[in-house]
């Protein structure tokens, strides 16, 4: 009877040590899942990419980006200092991206298949226009008769 005691008593001893263990771990498991599900995973895909002069290599700044889906205009940005730009969060689909700034040629990339999960790096070349000037006819006749 003696030996069943003290075998009961170590039982209860060891379970109010482990209790204490056991609720710990309860709570940070509980905590740990209560963050998580505020945190939502990032699906829709990031275009992300840089402008370059393509004679020099030098950024362009200012280029103004427009991204577009079934014809619609979805959004723009504008180029920074240093020719980078970010079009986050963009929904999975094909897209055009249409690149433009005064002084060079509008470039664009179409039919680019964004997926869910992923991120997109774009390098563009912007070529300078050429000075074209556009001849036109002049309203003062020259007369070639002497």
């Amino acid at each position: 009877m003696m030996l069943r005691g003290m075998l009961l008593s170590k039982l209860l001893f060891m379970k109010n040590k482990c209790t204490p263990i056991i609720l710990l771990l309860l709570l940070a498991s509980v905590f740990s899942f209560a963050n998580n599900a505020g945190k939502a995973k990032k699906e829709d895909p990031d275009l992300m990419g840089i402008v370059i002069a393509a004679q020099t290599g030098r950024p362009i700044k200012d280029v103004n980006i427009t991204a577009y889906s079934n014809s619609r205009k979805e959004k723009s940005v504008t180029s920074n200092a240093n020719g980078s730009f970010s079009l986050a969060d963009l929904k999975p689909g094909i897209y055009k991206f249409v690149f433009q700034k005064e002084g060079f040629e509008k470039v664009t990339r179409e039919k680019m298949v964004l997926k869910m999960n992923e991120g997109y790096q774009l390098t563009i070349q912007m070529f300078e226009e050429e000075n074209v000037f556009e001849l036109m006819p002049s309203p003062l006749r020259l007369s070639t008769e002497d």
